[in-house]
């Protein structure tokens, strides 16, 4: 699927193998942006040791408002092999992360999928989360039929309109509702082990962007009509104006109190039975630096 480029929904053509790059500036081998425990993530992914992240460099969207610019458009990272990678979710599990979660992954799959392989075969036991922006094909998702315990998609947009505007992405409201009901269709509603831990399963993030332009509540509306009130939901207040927000200047504002409690409140008067909210300072800690040994900050508070 590298050889013509095939793996996300741009289906650019490039020949990885060859060297050349695609929309993801992303060539033939691996590159790594962190790989770090995260204590970010929702409660079940970070219990205990944190996610054992792994943030893979390049990113098949352009979100003017990306808080992980610098490696998903800015390319900081450093190249490595399967082998070395797959060195590094072993000592993830001997740091006693919860998971491997895997950010951002898609445009990277052949080089990490053979590290999870070798990995596995050396005692990797750590269910896999793929942590994706949505924006995914069905032939790559039937190729992760099995792999991954845990999807943890985007749902970005509602309209096709600003998904091209803030993140070129004009195909993607189809393409993300399509993947996310493929997704559940693979693992299901969330389970947790008796330490709280997501074993198996999907939470469907769902990022509130200033002027109601992510439309949230249509979102919800879908997910409403095409899956069960049960599954697992996530809405982020996170949002801060980072990276080319401030040449948006509807989008170069945090989003207000008032309007997230009040998709909070719509969330459960639709009769959604789990949903994780955050606190309206979670940005504060939780916009990483990818050029510091530490891209986090975590304090006791966080």
């Amino acid at each position: 699927m590298a050889s013509p480029c095939r793996l996300c929904p741009r289906g650019c053509g490039v020949e990885r193998p060859a060297g050349e790059l695609g929309y993801c500036a992303t060539g033939p081998g691996l590159r790594i942006g962190a790989v770090t425990p995260h204590f970010g993530e929702e409660p079940p992914l970070s219990v205990d040791g944190g996610a054992g992240a792994i943030f893979l460099t390049g990113c098949s969207m352009s979100c003017v408002y990306c808080q992980n610019h610098q490696i998903s458009q800015g390319c900081v990272g450093h190249d490595t092999e399967p082998d070395l990678l797959a060195r590094e979710m072993l000592k993830l599990q001997r740091m006693e992360c919860a998971n491997i979660d895997a950010v951002s992954p898609s445009h990277q799959l052949p080089g990490f999928l053979e590290a999870l392989a070798i990995a596995r075969e050396n005692g990797l036991q750590l269910p896999l989360v793929y942590n994706t922006n949505g924006y995914e094909t069905q032939e790559t998702l039937e190729i992760l039929d099995g792999v991954v315990d845990v999807y943890l998609p985007d749902l970005r947009y509602a309209s096709n309109q600003n998904a091209l505007r803030y993140s070129d992405t004009p195909d993607y409201v189809d393409v993300a509702r399509e993947a996310i009901l493929e997704m559940h269709r693979q693992v299901g509603n969330l389970v947790v082990d008796l330490r709280g831990r997501a074993v198996r399963g999907m939470i469907i993030r769902l990022l509130a962007l200033p002027s109601g332009i992510a439309g949230v509540e249509e979102s919800l509306r879908w997910i409403k009509d095409n899956l069960p009130a049960s599954v697992t939901l996530s809405l982020m207040s996170q949002y801060a104006p980072l990276h080319k927000a401030s040449a948006f200047p509807e989008l170069n504002a945090a989003v207000a109190e008032s309007e997230y409690e009040r998709l909070v409140d719509y969330a459960w008067d639709m009769g959604f039975e789990n949903v994780y909210v955050q606190d309206m300072s979670a940005s504060a800690c939780g916009i990483p630096d990818f050029e510091s040994p530490q891209p986090f900050v975590w304090d006791e508070e966080s």
